[in-house]
């Protein structure tokens, strides 16, 4: 690895803040790194900047070569598979050198004329970043509601247009944040705002063409802990609002055929109580944990929603997790997860003649696509695995040969063994080619600590040499899981002899709800311990050593990093930490922080000392101690209301004044965007490219 070891490194001014908690005093000397309208701030992120870019400039022209392998991954000029809803067909396409999607429909036949509906790029034009976040089409499909973010901080501002006449209506309706649903009149639809701390707290009702001052109030969320969502069911029968906080929820349902109405509550909110909701011909659907820690479904008419009327139509069964329903009208839908590997299955509406939907591979994942058309037989998703690119396959549930779809290999395996029911409708082309035999996917298992068999998914070429360099993910919080897909930009590693694995920790769901739970609050550490078992599992089998492997994650993500550098500076040669989380007790002190007071659900409430006592001994920013640590890239986001750009600053700082290796420390801080990075689709891949140069460069792999 070469580095540009003439640049200067930076120092961060040194301000000490005591801090007292439980008797203990902790003194912060980078507390002052918050406060944004400190010049001192924005000087010191600038000069972190200039030397990333010092540093790493020697890996420009690989950093260039990757990209231009990227892009030709891309199908630049594309069309998605039309979608149908009444007498419209929907779609996007994407132009040659165009950083944004453009939504058309056409009118009763795909030969019809285009209509162009939304064109990102021109609303793009002119802003560093731009996001599209609700999208939501009137029922009599004339109106359109949608809402965009010019800063990545995640605040979206909310218009409406005419599809008729192209016209944006009335005024633009300010500090709104994810979902809308609309009334069945077309006049009306409900959207939620933030509060001062970007908690989304209350839904507003708007009709069409009247001042948004005059829009009613009809839910307020007070509890700093919960935060509220809408939505509509599937039969467009009802509006929800949903109120929820890590490990309970409640909902209130109103005919979406009277949107003056006033909101019922379904069921009152119980601690350690989670349920939702869908409809279906007169019937509530309620998928809920009460005794049920994988979930159930029960049902009750409409009209009686008393628990004394519900009753239990898919039992509760340890081991598979019931993440969600999809009805339509003459099948219900399941989605589940077994054995680490995610599920379909239906039914008819009375329960009866369940069937699976079998996958051509045994490791894959799928995501179901938006239920547009109710009556429809049709189930849409995309079906990818590491080695098999996306597929947009419409599944025939009616079709008498349900139950065998997919049998064989490859993602259009199912039509190619003559099942009728599954219909690949396209599958991502990569102009510049790509031989799905040359790479082959495992997955195998790691022993935690405890005992605990740890699943890990890894793709590589097949002509790689062992061992060899390493590339391991990981997330492990929320009980968010990260399921194998393809993705093109890694061929470019894997291409290059990398080998690239994730680690399925506690703290997802990929084992269950009680993977989750033994991943969070006072069982956080068996993340850290999970993950560092699987590295080491690596090493012992003979796939890469501690000086190939390099490990990667983002948002809690990062903390994972974080907390498993601290606690293992040996074990990795680089890590790349984005948008970490990483001084936990800080954050989770300050309410007034975006997100905080909803986490303490997740992490704990450091107020309480036993919380407080669990968090210091895991929290990276407070455990950093001298010695030598890994190569380092942090990477953080200017507007970022999830992970403030506080955190990887401050880590920064206090790691360069104690470390006592020579290893690069790189702070990378996107000055116009938040979370998620770059909002163009060009823009990310130079960011991409970037770190993909930065693990390379760890490996003395330059070309």
């Amino acid at each position: 690895m070469s580095i540009r070891t003439e640049a200067r490194v930076p120092v961060a001014p040194k301000r000490p803040h005591s801090i007292t908690q439980h008797g203990e005093t902790r003194v912060d000397s980078y507390f002052w790194m918050r406060y944004r309208e400190d010049p001192a701030v924005l000087d010191y992120l600038n000069v972190e900047n200039g030397y990333c870019e010092d540093m790493t400039a020697h890996t420009k022209p690989l950093r260039e070569k990757l990209y231009a392998e990227m892009r030709g991954r891309i199908k630049e000029s594309d069309v998605s598979v039309p979608e149908k809803r009444g007498d419209y067909f929907y779609y996007t396409r994407t132009e040659a050198g165009q950083q944004y999607r453009v939504h058309c429909r056409k009118h009763l036949s795909l030969d019809a004329p285009e209509q162009v509906i939304l064109n990102e790029n021109a609303l793009a034009a002119g802003h560093a970043y731009f996001k599209v976040g609700v999208f939501e089409l009137s029922p009599d499909q004339r109106w359109l509601a949608y809402s965009v973010d010019l800063d990545g901080d995640e605040v979206y501002s909310l218009l409406t247009k005419d599809l008729n006449t192209g016209e944006i209506l009335g005024e633009t309706i300010p500090n709104t944040t994810y979902g809308l649903a609309w009334a069945n009149d077309n006049q009306s639809f409900f959207y939620v705002t933030l509060d001062a701390s970007k908690r989304a707290h209350k839904v507003f009702r708007h009709v069409l063409g009247m001042p948004v001052t005059d829009d009613a109030c009809v839910f307020h969320e007070p509890d700093e802990l919960w935060t509220t969502h809408i939505g509509k069911t599937d039969d467009d029968a009802f509006i929800l609002i949903g109120s929820f906080m890590f490990g309970s929820s409640e909902a209130r349902f109103l005919s979406a055929d009277t949107p003056e109405g006033h909101f019922t509550v379904f069921q009152l909110r119980q601690p350690n109580i989670e349920y939702s909701l869908e409809h279906h011909d007169g019937r509530f659907l309620i998928v809920t944990n009460e005794n049920a820690q994988d979930f159930k479904l029960l049902v009750t008419p409409d009209d009686q929603i008393d628990k004394i009327y519900w009753r239990q139509v898919i039992p509760h069964r340890p081991g598979v997790l019931l993440q969600a329903i999809r009805p339509q009208k003459d099948f219900i839908v399941r989605f589940e997860r077994e054995a680490g590997l995610k599920h379909i299955r239906y039914t008819t509406p009375d329960f009866a003649n369940e069937q699976s939907v079998a996958f051509p591979e045994p490791s894959y994942t799928f995501w179901a696509h938006p239920n547009r058309e109710f009556d429809s037989h049709i189930l849409r998703f995309s079906y990818t695995s590491l080695v098999t690119p996306s597929s947009v396959v419409d599944y025939d549930l009616a079709a008498s040969a349900g139950a065998d779809a997919g049998a064989g290999a490859g993602a259009g395996a199912g039509a190619d063994a003559g099942d009728d029911a599954w219909q690949v409708r396209k599958q991502d082309e990569i102009p510049s080619g790509y031989d799905d035999s040359q790479y082959e996917a495992e997955r195998v298992w790691a022993t935690a600590p405890d005992g605990t068999q740890v699943p890990i998914s890894l793709v590589h070429r097949k002509d790689v040499v062992q061992p060899g360099p390493l590339l391991l993910y990981g997330y492990g919080s929320y009980g968010s899981s990260i399921d194998p897909s393809f993705n093109t930009s890694r061929l470019s590693l894997l291409d290059r002899g990398v080998t690239f694995a994730i680690a399925h920790i506690r703290g997802g769901s990929e084992m269950g709800r009680a993977w989750y739970d033994n991943g969070k609050l006072m069982n956080k550490k068996n993340t850290f311990a999970d993950f560092i078992a699987c590295a080491e599992y690596f090493i012992a089998q003979g796939y890469t050593s501690k000086d190939q492997l390099v490990i990667q994650g983002k948002s809690a993500g990062g903390l994972l990093m974080g907390a498993v550098m601290t606690m293992r500076p040996d074990l990795f040669c680089a890590v790349i930490a984005d948008v970490p989380f990483v001084d936990v007790i800080s954050t989770m002190s300050d309410a007034s922080i975006p997100l905080t007071a909803q986490e303490w659900e997740q992490w704990g409430n450091p107020d309480d000392k036993t919380y407080f006592d669990y968090m210091k001994s895991y929290s990276p920013y407070d455990n950093i101690k001298a010695t030598q640590y890994p190569a380092l890239l942090l990477k953080a986001g200017l507007n970022d209301p999830r992970v403030q750009y506080w955190e990887p600053a401050k880590f920064a700082a206090k790691l360069r004044e104690m470390k006592t290796d020579t290893h690069p420390l790189l702070l990378q801080t996107h000055m116009n965007a938040g979370h998620f990075g770059s909002s163009g689709r060009f823009d990310f891949l130079e960011e991409v490219a970037f770190d993909y140069a930065f693990v390379l460069d760890q490996f003395d792999i330059s070309t």
